[in-house]
């Protein structure tokens, strides 16, 4: 399938018109950053695998009556939306420390987490991507504990 117009390029990904009104197909990228920009890098095959939780993500979400804007996967690394007013919300899932939670919590690039972080952003590169809370938030109510992490969080 050919692309239209280029639209928007963005740290993950790059978004063009689509082949219908209303429609745009979006191209996951390998790129990878931490702090806001500052540290670049590629992981080969990021960009396929983030298409494919996507996918994964729209679908269930559709399965339970949430419209959303994916319509479908064209290929390895490209996905057909609605064109839609975004919600300008970032989520991260944490399963390994990197990025600015290093810094912030005075862990280790490369260490295990013992739970999954889901810490959520407003997307703003301006502004360094605020966090709306006072820190990130386990998704369980599991506690970690001051002396491996610094600071004790709930």
């Amino acid at each position: 399938m050919s692309r239209g117009k280029r639209l928007y390029e963005g740290k993950a990904k790059v978004i063009f018109e689509g082949p219908e009104p209303g429609t745009l197909t979006v191209h996951f990228k390998d790129d990878a950053t931490a702090f806001n920009n500052k540290k670049r890098g590629t992981i080969t095959g990021k960009g396929v695998i983030n298409n494919r939780i996507s996918e994964c993500l729209m679908t269930r979400i559709g399965e339970i009556g949430v419209q959303t804007h994916f319509l479908r996967r064209l290929n390895m690394r490209e996905q057909l939306v609605r064109q839609v007013e975004i919600i300008p919300l970032e989520v991260i899932v944490r399963n390994v420390a990197a990025g600015s939670i290093c810094e912030r919590l005075g862990l280790r690039e490369g260490e295990p987490l013992p739970r999954s972080i889901v810490e959520y952003c407003y997307k703003n590169d301006s502004l360094g991507d605020p966090r709306p809370s006072a820190g990130p938030r386990p998704r369980s109510s599991t506690r970690f504990s001051r002396s491996r992490f610094g600071s004790t969080i709930s």
